[in-house]
């Protein structure tokens, strides 16, 4: 997960901001449109990849995915000026790197465990925020001491020397799910189709809510950086934030998960959706280093929530026979949020010179996301196997 399309693209890329539009005069809307191309084009494939992991397996889909994530920045590191080139680069991460999105390592967690589902996901989905704590400062280190161009290489070095090896000698999810009871057995083949999914409130409810926070999240993430240095503070204080944002994550996708094994799941989420409303209030103006990090940290515990979240949710509510092409319609629509959120902020910033309007626009659809997902209503009573 560390090295995934979701976020390896996503949390570099503020590092990025400053030395590649200085050098070539984008504004940074233009720049941050890129994120646009790898995560909009990461929800069109999230169906697909939904449908092949079902019939295939994880594990062949994850192999390729990290290769093809690798050249997507190998493709960045050869900008000359030419916008296409720099979204043809982060298509390329999406497209190529598909095979890496979240519904390839949860589908395998969600066979597997059971009991302890919850804190499986929050421990698996906490390579998120761990990307997110070390990444920014990994990019940091090779922008200022050696470029931006080694950083696009060097961060394309990460999927291939780290996670394709782990992959490769690891990942065998079907071992457990193989050897299952006979109850297991019956909760792996049972659970609603997509269609009839989609005819459940709480189908629309998840999906809504999960529309509103996270484009919340998007649009903070890879602006926080920026924001930071806007607001007079050093890029090494920046860089120390991001990673504090990033240790958030992982508290909040561990103690999620943690949660949700033993209290009502979408009273968790309310209460995790509150926090951020503080961080973007206090972000408005931040007035000091202390207070940016408060702030961060409170953003960042909601943003490790909602991926934990969604798939519990949606193997709690929905079962997991057809989970992986349930989770992928309602990753899709995340993955859109994730590619326009940044682009808006980024545009909001360019009009007005301050990224204010912004966090004051995530301080309501955080309310929001966290009022609409008290309505899911209660869990539902375990399905019989669906022919």
């Amino acid at each position: 997960m560390i090295f995934s399309s979701i976020v390896l693209p996503y949390y570099s890329i503020g590092a990025l901001v400053v030395p590649v539009t200085e050098e070539f005069g984008w504004s940074r809307a233009q720049f941050q449109t890129a994120i646009l191309f790898s995560s909009g084009l990461g929800a069109l494939t999230a169906p697909v990849i939904g449908w092949l992991s079902g019939r295939y397996g994880a594990r062949t889909l994850a192999m390729p995915g990290l290769v093809g994530l690798s050249l997507g920045f190998v493709l960045a590191s050869q900008l000359n000026g030419e916008l296409w080139l720099l979204y043809l680069a982060y298509g390329t991460m999406a497209l190529l790197g598909a095979g890496t999105i979240p519904v390839t390592w949860t589908r395998a967690i969600t066979n597997n465990f059971f009991k302890h589902r919850g804190l499986a996901l929050g421990l698996t989905l906490a390579g998120t925020g761990i990307c997110a704590f070390l990444i920014p400062q990994y990019t940091t280190w090779l922008v200022q001491d050696y470029g931006w161009r080694t950083a696009y290489l060097g961060i394309a070095a990460l999927p291939l020397l780290i996670a394709l090896p782990i992959v490769y000698f690891g990942f065998h999810p079907h071992g457990r799910a193989a050897q299952a009871s006979e109850e297991r057995q019956l909760a792996l083949n049972s659970g609603l189709t997509l269609k009839q999914a989609a005819k459940t409130r709480a189908f629309w409810v998840l999906l809504i809510s999960i529309l509103a926070v996270y484009m919340g999240v998007s649009g903070i993430a890879p602006n926080l950086y920026p924001a930071i240095t806007d607001a007079g503070m050093t890029p090494g204080q920046a860089a120390s934030i991001q990673s504090l944002f990033g240790v958030a994550i992982i508290l909040g996708r561990v103690g999620v998960g943690y949660f949700v094994d033993r209290f009502w799941a979408p009273g968790v989420a309310a209460l995790s959706m509150c926090l951020p409303v503080i961080g973007c209030w206090l972000l408005i103006e931040p007035s000091g280093f202390v207070w940016a990090a408060i702030a961060a940290t409170l953003i960042g515990l909601a943003a490790g929530a909602e991926l934990d979240l969604m798939s519990f949710l949606a193997a709690r509510y929905f079962g997991l026979k057809h989970y992986a092409q349930i989770y992928s319609v309602l990753y899709m629509a995340l993955a859109v949020c994730s590619g326009t959120a940044p682009l808006l902020f980024a545009t909001l910033f360019d009009q007005t010179s301050s990224y204010a309007v912004s966090f004051a626009i995530a301080m309501g659809l955080f309310a929001a996301g966290a009022l609409i997902i008290l309505v899911m209503g209660r869990y539902p009573k375990e399905r019989a196997s669906t022919s």
